[in-house]
C-alpha cells in the first residue's frame, strides 16, 4: 500500500509478522503433495504445479462480496482467459452469509467453496476454525502491516467508509461534514445506516467508540437514536442506489467507492468523509477441507498479482498492493493521499470489539 501519514490509527492486536508455513523448495518429486504443502507451496515451479493440479481438479468455486458485475464477473472472465484449463464459479453474498454459508456447509461434509473473500469475514472464520494457513507470492507486494501473523488470511482489497448524500436533496456545500453535523435536527429522520453487517453500522459503532471512548460515544448514539436514523438490511450497494433515487437523503458508513462510481455516471450522489474515516481490508482465505486447492491457490495468486489487482483498480476498488494506487477520481476518498484522519479497524479488532459495540448498538438502536 502507497504511505501512510503518522495520524493513521491502527486498531489492531499483537505483533504483526510474516508466517509463511512449510517451507517447500525445488521441483516436486513424485509422490502426491498433501493439502498442506499444495497450499504453502514455495518451489520455482510453483505456477506450473498449481496449473497441472487444477487442471486435474477441473474447477474454483469463488464465494464473494464484491459487487457481481463490477468486479466479480471481470475477476472470473480474466482468471478464465489466463487459465483456460480452469473453470471457475462464484457465489455472491454479504460477509455475514457468507460465513453462515460456509460453516452450513463444513456441518454437513459439503463443502462447495474453495477460496472466500469479503470484508468483515476473517476471523468469525478463524474463530470457527474453518480455515487453514496458506502461502501466496503476492504477499510480497502487500504491506507487512497488513498480513496475518497466523497466515490464515491475506489482504484483498481495501475499503474507505464515509456518507453519501443526495446532490438534488442536499445541495453540495451544504451537507453534514462531521459527526457531530449529523445531529443537527434538520437531518432528522433523513439518515440511514446498513443493519446487518461487520462492516455497517456496527463498524461506524466500533471506530467512535474507539476515537471519542465509551463514555462520550455512549452520549453520541444516544442523540443519533433521536435523530430517527433509518435501518436498512440489504446490501451496501442497494443503500447508495436508494440515496440516489432520492428515499434517503443521507447515508452514513457506507462504501465512498460506491457513491463516487455512481456520480461518475451522472447519478445525484456524492461521497463526503467524515473524520476519522473508517477503513478496513477484505481478506482471502482458504476453507477447511477445500476440494480443489490448486485451483484455490492458482486464483488466490491471480488475485493478488498485479493483473488482478489491475482488473479491481478498473472496477473502481481500491487494490492491496503496494505498486498501485487507486483510480485518480477515487484519491480524494483516501486518507492517506487526502491527509485525512484515518481509523484502519482489523479483523481481529473488529471481532474482538464486537461483544461492546453490539451492546451499544442494541441500547440504543434495537
Amino acid at each position: 500500500m502507497w504511505n501512510l501519514p503518522a495520524k493513521t490509527t491502527f486498531l489492531r492486536t499483537g505483533a504483526i509478522a510474516f508466517c509463511a508455513g512449510a517451507m517447500l523448495l525445488g521441483a516436486t518429486d513424485a509422490r502426491a503433495l498433501s493439502e498442506a504443502e499444495i497450499l504453502n507451496y514455495k518451489g520455482a515451479d510453483r505456477e506450473k504445479v498449481l496449473l497441472e493440479g487444477a487442471r486435474k481438479e477441473g474447477t474454483v468455486t469463488l464465494y464473494s462480496g464484491l459487487t457481481i458485475n463490477q468486479a466479480l464477473r471481470p475477476l472470473a472472465e480474466g482468471f478464465h482467459k489466463k487459465y483456460p484449463g480452469v473453470k471457475i464459479e462464484f457465489w455472491r453474498g454479504s460477509s455475514r452469509k457468507v460465513v453462515q454459508k460456509v460453516l452450513a456447509e463444513l456441518r454437513s461434509r459439503n463443502l462447495v467453496a474453495d477460496v472466500l473473500e469479503g470484508s468483515g469475514l476473517a476471523e468469525s472464520m478463524v474463530k470457527a476454525k474453518a480455515v487453514v494457513k496458506f502461502w501466496t507470492p503476492g504477499l510480497a507486494a502487500i504491506n507487512t502491516d497488513f498480513h496475518d501473523k497466523e497466515s490464515q488470511w491475506v489482504p484483498s482489497r481495501f475499503s474507505y467508509f464515509g456518507m453519501a448524500y443526495n446532490t438534488k436533496l442536499i445541495p453540495p456545500g451544504s451537507q453534514p461534514k462531521t459527526y457531530a453535523d449529523l445531529l443537527d435536527p434538520k437531518w432528522k429522520g433523513k439518515i440511514a445506516w446498513r443493519v446487518g453487517s461487520e462492516t455497517g453500522a456496527e463498524l461506524l459503532v466500533t471506530v467512535l467508540r474507539k476515537s471519542l471512548g465509551e463514555t462520550k460515544a455512549d452520549a453520541y448514539f444516544k442523540a443519533l437514536k433521536d435523530q430517527g436514523i433509518i435501518s436498512f438490511s440489504g446490501s451496501a450497494r442497494t443503500l447508495v442506489n436508494r440515496v440516489v433515487e432520492g428515499e434517503y437523503p443521507i447515508a452514513v458508513n457506507i462504501f465512498m467507492h460506491h457513491a463516487t462510481i455512481s456520480q461518475k455516471k451522472g447519478a445525484p450522489v456524492a461521497a463526503q468523509p467524515l473524520e476519522p474515516v473508517p477503513s478496513v481490508n477484505g481478506t482471502l482465505m482458504i476453507p477447511r477441507g477445500v476440494k480443489h486447492p490448486h485451483a484455490a491457490m492458482l486464483f488466490v495468486d491471480y488475485y493478488l498479482s498485479k493483473e488482478g489487482q489491475q482488473v479491481l483498480r478498473k472496477a473502481r476498488y481500491f487494490p492491496v498492493r503496494n505498486d498501485m494506487k487507486p483510480r485518480k477520481e477515487l484519491e480524494p476518498l483516501v486518507p492517506a493521499l487526502s491527509g485525512a484522519k484515518e481509523m484502519f479497524v482489523s479483523p481481529e479488532i473488529m471481532f474482538d470489539e464486537r461483544k461492546k459495540t453490539q451492546t451499544m448498538y442494541k441500547k440504543y438502536f434495537r
